[in-house]
This record gives structure tokens, sequence and C-alpha cells, in this order.
């Protein structure tokens, strides 16, 4: 049933129309798998999906931006900037 449910997300994330939705759907898709395997419950996969989702929409939002890049300062913060 897992390998069911992660190859739809997988197909899902593929047939999505952007480079952000793309990156969202693969980042929620990976997400969900470690955070399962990892702690063996739903609430870790679903946490797992949640924090992969919005790193993946993050990195695919870049991109759609030629010519920008993806930068953290010294505190942690990120901000895209020209390369």
């Amino acid at each position: 049933m897992k390998k069911a449910i992660a190859l739809v997300l997988i197909g899902l994330s593929v047939a999505s129309c952007t480079q952000t939705e793309k990156g969202a759907g693969i980042g929620a898709a990976t997400g969900a798998i470690i955070g399962g395997a990892v702690t063996g419950n739903v609430r870790g996969a679903a946490v797992g999906a949640a924090i992969g989702g919005v790193s993946g929409a993050l990195i695919g939002h870049v991109r759609d931006q030629p010519g920008q890049c993806y930068y953290r300062d010294r505190y942690g913060r990120r901000y895209i900037d020209a390369c």
C-alpha cells in the first residue's frame, strides 16, 4: 500500500505545470516517504510531506526565474538574487 501511494504522489508531481508545482510535488512525496520510514507512523509521514513540499516549492520557484539563484545569509535567512 505504501508503494502504491508513493507512486501515485510521484505521478502527480510529474504531471504538474510549473517548476514550482513540480518541486512541491516531488518534495512532498520524498518528505512523506522519508518521514514515514524514519518515524514509522502516519504523523511522521505528514510532517515530512509538509516540510518537503515547502522546500520543494521554494527550490522550484527559483528554477522558474532564469538568472536568479537561491542564497542563505549568515543568519540562515533565505533570499533570491542574481547569480
